[in-house]
């Protein structure tokens, strides 16, 4: 009897495969033959599971972005007591991919985000995921800023497009070795800090 293959779970295995190879080489070094080798697959699995490099790609981005997803979501679950500005700030603090563990990541993330600037198909895929995020983050900050007791109201939408933007440089400030994680932490802590004076 043929053997089953969980195709899902293949996609998932050639995605990670894909973010190795970009973490060593960039994006322009990830060939679906390196993938195919990385992945412990054949080329025509490969090519099974994705009909294009870019659609390959795409799905990559995809499983980065989940991955981020659920451990925001993680930490949310932790701690289910918690305000809106802390649930804020620890949502924004992993999007920022700040602490050591997640730079290999990082690096992957500012790779899709260099070819999306020249690939539709990524940047609609990254526009998503910032949607995503703008919509979580404008609902936290309104729910936090109405028990902040600020003299002039704040707009959720403008400061959830401005900490996400700020994650994103804090992001590409410590890979670069111009601030240190723990420069970036306080950069973006006392911008959330300041939100609520």
């Amino acid at each position: 009897m043929p053997r089953q293959v969980d195709h899902e779970s293949r996609r998932r295995l050639i995605a990670e495969a894909v973010c190795h190879l970009a973490d060593e080489r960039g994006l322009e070094g990830v060939t679906l033959r390196d993938v195919a080798a990385r992945a412990q697959v054949s080329m025509g699995a490969v090519q099974r599971c994705f009909r294009t490099k870019e659609e390959m790609l795409v799905f990559a981005l995809g499983h980065i972005g989940e991955r981020i997803g659920e451990r925001v979501r993680a930490r949310l679950v932790r701690s289910p007591a918690q305000s809106a500005g802390t649930a804020l700030g620890l949502a924004a603090t992993e999007i920022s991919l700040l602490r050591e563990e997640h730079r290999a990541e990082a690096r992957v993330w500012l790779a899709f985000v260099a070819q999306a600037a020249v690939s539709e198909a990524l940047a609609g895929t990254l526009r998503a995921n910032y949607a995503a995020l703008q919509e979580a983050f404008t609902r936290l900050v309104a729910e936090a800023g109405e028990g902040a007791g600020r003299a002039a109201p704040l707009d959720p939408q403008r400061e959830a497009r401005a900490l996400l933007a700020l994650a994103d440089g804090l992001t590409t400030h410590v890979l670069i070795g111009h601030l240190t994680p723990h420069e970036a932490h306080d950069v973006l802590h006392a911008h959330l800090a300041g939100l609520w004076e």
